[in-house]
């Protein structure tokens, strides 16, 4: 594992374990699961460890396998305060004291004002006492570094990392959204103000692996350096020297294995030519498929009138990434049959998800769109059918 410096010269791994996807059955975290993933990781050289408030369950499941197995000394732990959720000097303190009550710890190592979007938010907080309260908290150990994450314009970027005297921040990057949200010149920025930059969204949810168009994979497996299409994104992002950390949402030890063999190879200066060739193709490929431009986050949800947008746009991409049966037939099954049905229909057109999307897209309009091609007359009434079929067996 290659390790680069935070900003006080404390070693980091170049890998950070995103733990926001784990593994869930029947709306629980696997913690058997988890916790082989978790300890793999820290085996094979990772330190960093990235969960939230509200990531169901995480902080809990987080701190369960780090007591249990007397690692936390080991680890370096990043946890968010929900600032959109705060209201109060004393809102603060809740969340923070019950944040460390879920991870079984007395101190936090880096600690975010979570989905940082505008200045105002900011200003917001200080008005409450945050940086009275961001002193006393280091001041006492409790929190090591303080920064925040962050979903916006690079306009807005830029003045959030002047506000502050930030020990870090957290972007999403990749090489799809190179020049979107912070983007390369907020990493650049930060990188000139000494500010270490954590990498969300590396691989923008699973998109530049598995759900890529075949005619990219094609091209990623043509090539002589038997990369992988992770290997191409994590690659493309240590190559950066101001990148300290890429998270990644490992739910799998292959996944785990493959991305720490990664991260003890690939350091600034890694890639080539050809390695920028390829990716640039792929690019382009994808520009030509995709039609939403979801990470499936799942900051949208949960939708009051039950709509499932990430799965309806993952499946309406997946239907020009792959083909129309393939995106229809996944949503048939994934949203079609539940007992409650989520389809994008059932949309309101209230607004709330868009103010929510770290994407700021169109959601409303794209769920129109989505529904349209995702629910031909015959898929309505195939899936009308087998609902009712569904419906009956259950009472």
């Amino acid at each position: 594992m290659l390790y680069r410096e935070d900003k006080h010269g404390d070693k980091v791994s170049e890998l950070g374990f995103g733990c926001m996807r784990f593994t869930r059955s029947a709306g629980n975290i696997d913690l058997d699961k988890a916790e082989q993933e978790l300890l793999e990781a820290v085996k094979l050289g990772v330190n960093y460890f990235d969960t939230a408030y509200i990531y169901p369950g995480s902080e809990v499941a987080v701190g369960k396998i780090f007591e249990r197995n007397g690692i936390r000394g080991k680890v370096k732990i990043a946890t968010k305060l929900p600032q959109f959720l705060v209201k109060s000097p004393e809102g603060i303190e809740k969340y923070f004291q019950e944040e460390l009550q879920r991870l079984q710890t007395d101190y936090v190592d880096y600690y975010l004002m979570h989905h940082m979007t505008s200045l105002v938010q900011w200003e917001n907080l200080k008005k409450l006492g945050i940086e009275d309260w961001i002193r006393e908290k280091k001041a006492s150990g409790q929190i090591r570094n303080i920064g925040f994450s962050y979903h916006g314009n690079t306009d807005d970027f830029l003045q959030i990392l002047d506000a502050y005297d930030w020990d870090m921040c957290q972007i999403q990057y990749n090489y799809v959204d190179e020049h979107t949200q912070a983007g390369v010149r907020g990493l650049r920025a930060a990188g000139a103000k000494n500010i270490p930059v954590v990498i969300m969204e590396p691989l923008r949810g699973g998109k530049l692996v598995n759900l890529l168009p075949e005619k990219a994979k094609a091209l990623i497996a043509s090539q002589d350096t038997e990369y992988t299409p992770a290997e191409y994104g994590l690659r493309w992002l240590w190559n950066q020297p101001e990148v300290t950390c890429v998270l990644s949402g490992m739910n799998s030890l292959d996944m785990v294995r493959e991305n720490c063999r990664i991260a003890s190879e690939a350091a600034p200066g890694c890639f080539t030519e050809d390695d920028f060739r390829v990716v640039e193709g792929v690019k382009q490929i994808i520009a030509e498929t995709e039609k939403v431009g979801c990470t499936g986050c799942g900051y949208c949800m949960p939708y009051p009138q039950g709509v499932d947008i990430p799965a309806a746009f993952r499946c309406y991409n997946r239907m020009y990434t792959e083909n129309k049966g393939a995106g229809r037939h996944e949503y048939a099954q994934t949203v079609g049959l539940r007992l409650k049905p989520a389809f994008a229909s059932q949309c309101v057109q209230c607004g709330k998800c868009e103010k929510h999307c770290p994407q700021s897209l169109p959601i409303r309009e794209k769920l129109k769109d989505a529904d349209k091609a995702l629910r031909p007359f015959y898929y309505r009434i195939g899936t009308a059918v087998a609902r009712r079929k569904l419906l009956k067996k259950l009472k």
